[in-house]
């Protein structure tokens, strides 16, 4: 980690970037080609280790936990929210 990405270099409770990219949810950006085609939907399931497509409350509630501070004490993580997508 290079000192400026270090999170020693940031100001204390300004940023602790953190981030959480999404797999394939079930969202309107979505809908044209996953809702009401059951093959399209099987398919991206099958792409997650979690079996299924996911859904907005999936990763909103990561956002929202990452942005409490119940999260506090995490600093420059990526947490994957693709349902295990890729594994």
């Amino acid at each position: 980690m290079s000192p400026s990405t270090s999170p020693r270099s940031w100001a204390p409770g300004v940023s602790r970037r953190t981030r959480s990219p999404p797999g394939i949810i079930d969202t309107d950006v979505n809908a044209g080609w996953l809702r009401g085609n059951p093959a399209a939907e099987a398919h991206a399931a099958s792409l997650a280790a979690l079996g299924r497509v996911g859904q907005p409350e999936d990763v909103a509630d990561i956002v929202a936990f990452l942005a409490s501070d119940d999260a506090r004490w995490v600093t420059g993580k990526v947490i994957d929210a693709t349902g295990g997508s890729g594994l």
